[in-house]
């Protein structure tokens, strides 16, 4: 069994990691790290102390009604995604350790479409 970081929970949640292939378990979060446990194998497991965490993207739909997914990017080891059954409380837990500056909301999809034809036709080509 894999011993957990926190020596004190703040929330725990069911949810989905999108490493691979979709891992359903629970986001814990706590003093010390965000954790996620898998239901169905105990070795698939994901801790991340809060010391290690470079920024927390989320994905915002419907002007912040509807939160489908957000991802925790890392200093060492890159970028883990999750979707949560509440994620509006997950991201308020985080919010609390790691601070407000270091939350960020991801690009819409129109965003993103108008950079790529920005950088198609703009001035420089």
């Amino acid at each position: 069994m894999v011993q957990s970081l926190n020596t004190k929970v703040d929330l725990t949640v069911n949810a989905t990691s999108f490493m691979g292939l979709a891992n359903y378990g629970k986001i814990m979060v706590g003093d010390k790290a965000f954790e996620f446990y898998d239901d169905q194998d105990v070795r698939k497991y994901i801790q991340i102390p809060w010391e290690e965490v470079e920024f927390v993207m989320t994905t915002v739909l419907f002007k912040g009604k509807w939160i489908p997914r957000f991802a925790v990017q890392t200093k060492k080891n890159g970028r883990y995604q999750f979707a949560a059954k509440n994620p509006k409380k997950v991201l308020r837990a985080i919010q609390d350790h790691i601070g407000k500056k270091k939350m960020r909301r991801s690009l819409s999809f129109f965003q993103i479409f108008s950079r790529s034809i920005k950088a198609k036709f703009g001035k420089n080509n």
